[in-house]
């Protein structure tokens, strides 16, 4: 059976982390990780933006991340980072290896560190038409989570 988890670490936006809630909702995502130091539904405006999908969607919240990433892998995860990198893959190119995909999120300006990026089996990246290099991260997040979705199926 296809999973797919949702791993929202170090996003600063509370209305961000509201608008995931919303996605992941939506899609029917398995699991929403909040990991560092993103809030949770318990902050005001996370709840909200979430307008009561913090209600429907299966989350924790796991301050370490470094903790989380190994166990998703032992149950049978791929680690996919959404990040601009030399190693990462157009998304509507990638072809998932696994049926139980975690995707990573990074933080709204830094990204995903390196460090993260080395602990991901695959990168992937949504191609762009503008001048702009990125999206807002709720919105990359609803894009990537419907392709994998669609993948995954």
């Amino acid at each position: 059976m296809s999973e797919l988890h949702l791993i929202a670490h170090n996003i600063r936006s509370t209305e961000n982390v509201g608008s995931l809630f919303r996605t992941c909702d939506s899609l029917g995502i398995t699991k929403l990780w909040l990991t560092g130091y993103t809030p949770g539904p318990d902050h005001a405006k996370v709840k909200k933006t979430a307008l009561g999908a913090e209600k429907s969607v299966v989350f924790e919240k796991m301050v370490n991340i470094e903790e989380l990433l190994p166990k998703l892998k032992t149950l049978g995860f791929s680690i996919v980072g959404l990040e601009l990198d030399d190693r990462a893959k157009a998304l509507d190119q990638y072809k998932p290896s696994k049926k139980k995909i975690a995707l990573l999120l990074g933080n709204e300006v830094e990204g995903i560190t390196p460090y993260l990026r080395e602990q991901c089996d695959d990168l992937v990246f949504i191609q762009q038409e503008g001048v702009k290099e990125s999206l807002n991260v709720s919105v990359a997040s609803g894009i990537a989570c419907y392709e994998l979705m669609l993948k995954l199926r």
